[in-house]
């Protein structure tokens, strides 16, 4: 079982908040480095939740954009159909600023191309006031659910300054939430190797690793990289390479129907169904204790993977904390829609508040 924000280079990235418990991950070192004022802006890279979550239980702003608004060229790749880039901040508006400087088409990333046309870049520079005011937001019920009472609660009285900022709420369950995430693992898994293999090529064509494989051997020689993680998907995606790899037709069905199911049945229908302008839910809970023998394995109910499939825009924004260990709220939407999820981030933000320091606590107990 993997350990959030542990490195066989670094050791063990402790969270600001409680230093017994998780950073969440993958951004681990972004979202602690942020959350304790060593630095102003940071880029994450997120396959799913990994800058929303550790956004979130670090007590940031972190922003997941739509897949193609953010060059991916450089990023260590693990699914080319849902890894992006994207800023993580103490303030929405230092968010957006750089969304702003990070946006834009890259020659070397043909997925940038979907943005011209449809994306204003400048927008983010002018992100509207009050824009609460008026604006429908789906309540995603069946994301509320198997959370603990206390991250209920605030999640509750944010919505309550939803309404007070003039938001209309719609408490609807997501739709094909259960077939979002069904075949996820199997599309990453067929995606890897051949992903790190184009990696290697482009940015370590002198090294003598060329593929997935090559880094199993590696890790299998020098077991000191092994010490808090195994490399069971490494194996299982240099498996599917002999299976038929990109070409597989359950790769390819996974595919469709995960994109099927997280966009056009899922949040496009829900949001065409009531005219809304996005959907709110909590983002995860509250940090998980660090366990180097169990791993993460805390179960808390995740906001992260309808936006992550559908390869759409997520924004996480503090909305409190739960005995001193912070909690976000999560606007997602269609594609395209960065900006305006900035702006309702932006305008909760202002009226709620709710971002504290870090006091580098030893435990949660200690509050």
């Amino acid at each position: 079982a993997s350990v959030s924000g542990w490195s066989s280079r670094g050791g063990q990235t402790r969270n600001p908040y409680a230093l017994d418990r998780t950073p969440s991950g993958s951004s681990s070192g972004t979202g602690a480095a942020l959350a304790a004022n060593f630095a102003a802006l940071g880029v994450g890279t997120e396959t799913d939740g990994s800058i929303t979550s550790p956004a979130s239980v670090q007590g940031l702003v972190g922003m997941k954009p739509t897949l193609g608004l953010v060059s991916r060229r450089g990023v260590i790749p693990i699914a080319p159909s849902q890894d992006t880039a994207g800023p993580m901040c103490r303030s929405v508006a230092d968010a957006a600023l750089l969304l702003w400087a990070l946006a834009g088409v890259d020659p070397g990333d043909a997925a940038t191309k979907a943005q011209q046309g449809r994306f204003d870049r400048d927008a983010l520079l002018q992100l509207p006031p009050q824009a609460l005011r008026g604006a429908r937001l789906g309540v995603a019920t069946n994301l509320v659910e198997g959370h603990g009472r206390a991250t209920v609660a605030l999640f509750e009285a944010s919505l309550q300054q939803l309404e007070a900022a003039g938001a209309t709420l719609v408490r609807e369950p997501l739709p094909q939430w259960p077939a979002m995430g069904a075949g996820e693992l199997d599309v990453l898994l067929h995606e890897m190797a051949p992903a790190m293999a184009a990696y290697l090529a482009e940015f370590a064509p002198t090294a003598p690793f060329k593929t997935l494989a090559d880094l199993l051997a590696f890790n299998r020689a020098h077991p000191e990289t092994l010490a808090l993680f195994g490399q069971e998907w490494f194996e299982a995606s240099v498996a599917t390479v002999a299976a038929g790899g990109l070409k597989a037709p359950g790769y390819r069905k996974a595919l469709s129907n995960g994109r099927r199911a997280a966009r056009a049945l899922g949040i496009d229908a829900l949001m065409r169904k009531h005219g809304l302008v996005a959907i709110v839910a909590p983002t995860t809970g509250p940090a998980g204790l660090i366990d180097p023998v169990k791993g993460d394995q805390d179960g808390t109910p995740s906001a992260t993977t309808p936006a992550a499939v559908a390869g759409y825009p997520h924004v996480t924004v503090p909305m409190g904390q739960v005995q001193g260990l912070p909690v976000g709220l999560s606007f997602f939407g269609t594609a395209w829609s960065d900006a305006r999820l900035l702006a309702l981030a932006a305008d909760y933000e202002q009226r709620s508040r709710l971002r504290r320091d870090p006091e580098f606590r030893a435990s949660a107990s200690a509050v």
